[in-house]
């Protein structure tokens, strides 16, 4: 019998993944001795952080997506079948349409998604740009604002940490070109006590918006949104007017997780090194899937990945592990419509923010065009 690897989830983590498995264990799927099976909930693959430069016009609808067979190694046998529950005791994964998987190995790759509908009043009154119809409501509200009270508003849990700072860069760059920054009151709220969870970040930004004018707020954790009055309203009592509300949604992971029991919120209680589902030796997890307190972001999902095909690769192999991953993160930040930073970090060096520039900002313009060289594992 051929040693089976089954993916669960078709993004960016799902897809390296199986794109890299293929290539390395090339001789292995010639011959039958290993095969490689996605399950996936699209036909459709998209460029998730492109949904960011919607609101602005700096992307197209049609730059984001792929047809998710052509962005696959034409090895791995694919199928747009939701799994429905997930048993690890039996080696099992039963779909929406009652088809059965079997696997020696198993990839949780299931990703995340906005729960705005949580948070009383969000739905109704807020905008994001999290998914296609989100950002293109956004999109609309821009064009049509001529001054007024914006709010951004941060909720947790929620991947892409750096998405709410360059959303509001990128809206002072927006508001100012249009002269509208002065007729404009933006305010940023977050959850706890600084500006982003990462520390060294958060005493980065805060000088940075002071600089342009942002006000903020902190230890902002959302009850309520009043669509009538306008008005959003903090556990820890504060009240904020606004004309315009833009929100980052709280996060959770896939219904599939919590279903078949296999980690709150849908977070898959997983090692930070070996990637392995806790409690699991032939269960993997990656990208935003994961319980690893650290970003869910693409990079994550991207070095998470690498580490996960090497493991795979050397297992089916040589019966051995390869390496384990260090907690490697690194990620753009646009800091406006011109000009960007990086920052990178791992489990043991903390992010540095060096000084913007505008090369940095055409750097991650390129990656825009090359993720998916990275989706194939090329890059």
């Amino acid at each position: 019998m051929p040693k089976s690897v089954l993916i669960v989830g078709g993004g960016l983590s799902g897809t390296i993944v199986a794109n890299g498995l293929c290539r390395q264990l090339a001789e292995e799927m010639r011959t039958g001795a290993v095969a490689v099976t996605m399950i996936g909930t699209s036909e459709t693959h998209m460029y998730q952080p492109g949904l960011l430069y919607i609101p602005f016009g700096r992307m197209r609808e049609q730059e984001l997506f792929r047809d998710q067979r052509r962005v696959l190694d034409r090895r791995v046998n694919f199928f747009v079948d939701p799994a429905a529950t997930i048993d690890v005791e039996t080696k099992q994964v039963t779909t929406e349409s009652g088809r059965v998987f079997t696997y020696d190995y198993l990839v949780l790759a299931t990703g995340s998604r906005i729960m705005p509908q949580t948070i009383p009043g969000m739905t109704e009154a807020g905008h994001w740009f999290y998914d296609l119809e989100g950002a293109r409501k956004l999109r609309d509200a821009l064009n049509a604002f001529q001054g007024g009270r914006i709010v951004v508003n941060v909720n947790a849990p929620h991947k892409c940490p750096v998405a709410p700072l360059e959303v509001t860069f990128m809206l002072y760059d927006f508001l100012k070109a249009r002269g509208l920054w002065d007729k404009t009151e933006l305010t940023y709220t977050y959850p706890i006590g600084r500006l982003h969870a990462l520390e060294p970040v958060a005493h980065w930004a805060q000088p940075e918006f002071d600089r342009i004018g942002v006000k903020y707020e902190t230890f902002f954790n959302t009850e309520s949104v009043d669509p009538a009055t306008k008005v959003i309203k903090s556990m820890e009592g504060s009240e904020i007017a606004f004309d315009l509300l833009i929100t980052i949604p709280p996060h959770a992971g896939a219904p599939v997780i919590e279903a078949s029991n296999l980690g709150k919120g849908g977070w898959v209680p997983t090692n930070s090194r070996t990637l392995r589902r806790e409690g699991s030796d032939n269960v993997f997890v990656v990208g935003d899937t994961t319980n690893i307190p650290i970003s869910k972001a693409g990079s994550t999902a991207h070095f998470e990945a690498d580490v996960l095909i090497d493991n795979l690769v050397s297992l089916i192999q040589e019966g051995r592990w390869a390496r384990d991953y260090d907690g490697k993160v690194f990620c753009f930040v646009e800091t406006g419509l011109g000009a960007g930073t990086y920052v990178w970090f791992n489990y043991t060096t903390p992010p540095n923010p060096g000084p913007p520039s505008q090369m940095i900002h055409w750097f991650k313009l390129a990656y825009n065009r090359l993720y998916w060289l990275s989706a194939r594992g090329l890059l």
